[in-house]
Formats: C-alpha cells, sequence, structure tokens
C-alpha cells in the first residue's frame, strides 16, 4: 500500500501540489488525470524521490520514502514524461545500464521477450538519438520492465506509441495488476483511463477535486460521458462561440 499524506510542492509562492492525501492500495491500476500543469507529474516524480516535497510524507507499506529510499525504489519500475535521455546509448547500452542498478542477473530471456514484443529486434545496437519518438519510448519502456518489480509508475506511458505497442502495454498493465501488483499511470487520453483504472485521482491546480472508480464518478453524472464530466470538473466546455470565431477568420 502506498500512502501520500498532506504532500505539498512548493515553488516559492506557487504550489504545484497542494496538501495531497491518496491511498493506492495492492493489485490496483491507479491513475492520474488533469490538465497540463494540474500536478500529475509532480506527483509521479515525488513517489520516484525525483522530487523532494516540501512537506508532507509519502509511505510504501508503512516505510518513509525519505528514510528508507534506495529499497523502496528497488520495488519501482518508472517511464518518466519525456524519453529523450542517455541519447549516446545505444538500446542494448541503457538495458546494460538498468540491469546493473537493479543488480539483475539471468534476465536475459524476458530481455529478448519485450525486445520482441515492442518491435525493437534488430535495433538493439543502434543509439537513442537515432530513434524516432516512439521507439525511444518502447526502449525507456523496456528499461522500465526489464526488473518486473511490484510497482509500475508510468508518467503519460502511451505517448508516442503505435497501436499495437500501446494495446501490448495495456495488456501488460492488467496483467501485473492480477498478479496482486501496483500499476500507477498518468494520463490525458479518458478513453484509457477508463478502460483501465481501479481508481482514479483527478487533479486541478494542485488539489485532488476527486479520487475514486470511474463507475462510482460515472453514476454521479448519469447518461454522460467521462470526457463531460471530466471537463465539468477539471475544466470548462469549449467556448462555441470563441470556436465559431476562431474558425470563423480561419476560412475568411
Amino acid at each position: 500500500m502506498i500512502e501520500l499524506k498532506q504532500v505539498t510542492k512548493s515553488y516559492g509562492e506557487k504550489k504545484a501540489l497542494d496538501n495531497l492525501n491518496l491511498t493506492i492500495k495492492e493489485g490496483e491500476i491507479f491513475g492520474f488525470l488533469g490538465h497540463n500543469g494540474a500536478g500529475k507529474s509532480t506527483t509521479i516524480k515525488s513517489l520516484v524521490s525525483i522530487i523532494e516535497p516540501t512537506k508532507g510524507e509519502i509511505l510504501f507499506d508503512g516505510k518513509n520514502l525519505k528514510e528508507d529510499r534506495l529499497a523502496i525504489k528497488r520495488k519501482i519500475a518508472y517511464v518518466p514524461d519525456s524519453p529523450d535521455m542517455f541519447l549516446q546509448l545505444t538500446a542494448n547500452e541503457y538495458w546494460d545500464l538498468i540491469e546493473a542498478a537493479y543488480e539483475l542477473k539471468g534476465e536475459e530471456r524476458r530481455r529478448l521477450e519485450l525486445i520482441s514484443l515492442f518491435d525493437l529486434v534488430g535495433h538493439e545496437d543502434e543509439t537513442l538519438e537515432s530513434f524516432s519518438h516512439g521507439m525511444r519510448q518502447k526502449t525507456i519502456i523496456i528499461g522500465a520492465l526489464l526488473p518486473d518489480p511490484d510497482i509500475w509508475i508510468l508518467d503519460e506511458p502511451l505517448q508516442g506509441l503505435d497501436p499495437q505497442a500501446a494495446f501490448d502495454l495495456k495488456q501488460m498493465i492488467k496483467g501485473h495488476a492480477e498478479k496482486g501488483k501496483t500499476v500507477i499511470f498518468s494520463t490525458h487520453v479518458l478513453d484509457t483511463a477508463q478502460q483501465l483504472c481501479d481508481e482514479l485521482a483527478i487533479l486541478k491546480q494542485g488539489e485532488l477535486i476527486y479520487n475514486g472508480s470511474v463507475e462510482n464518478l460515472l453514476q454521479d453524472y448519469p447518461n454522460e460521458s467521462l470526457e463531460s464530466v471530466y471537463l465539468k470538473m477539471a475544466g470548462r466546455k469549449a467556448d462555441e462561440d470563441l470556436v465559431a470565431e476562431i474558425e470563423g477568420d480561419a476560412h475568411e
């Protein structure tokens, strides 16, 4: 179980996260939704110890992340919001680095299976710099999944993936949760959240405005789509007059 207790992250007078309280259970697929700047990535980076909260605490099975950082991080697979890193390395060199960091041995079969699944066979010795965005994303995902730790924390993991790779990753996410393990991810794609998530957290300007299941959320708004409900809560409906004016200007 993962607990966030009164987690706040401030940058000067601006609060990227404001008193966030959440509990994420084992065996759960947990999704973060929110507009750009809502606090999704800040939350995820706090969970993987890239960002240090200004106040509050994060507990993994009762252990404080700040005090047991290294032991906890070994239980986490992390996919960042951008794959544009380690560009000078080949894919194989990057995966070697991950295996060394996690002290993995005898994982060659899993590595080959992941390379095949994500269609990178034949590209293992090419640099990440030479890859397309989607191929870089696949490389980072393979690296994250190599150790197969209990907790997957994925920041916009489907971004840039082709439909087959996106489908395969979603199947792996479901399978991981079915084994009683935990998956946490952020997304802008509401259909993906509806397909996958056991529970959601919707953030707006650093504050938690909803925490619960998609099913319970939609029950409160009968006959409405998740998109319309989300926009009511986290944003605004499209300004039809403004859209019409912009479209009119474009055709003049």
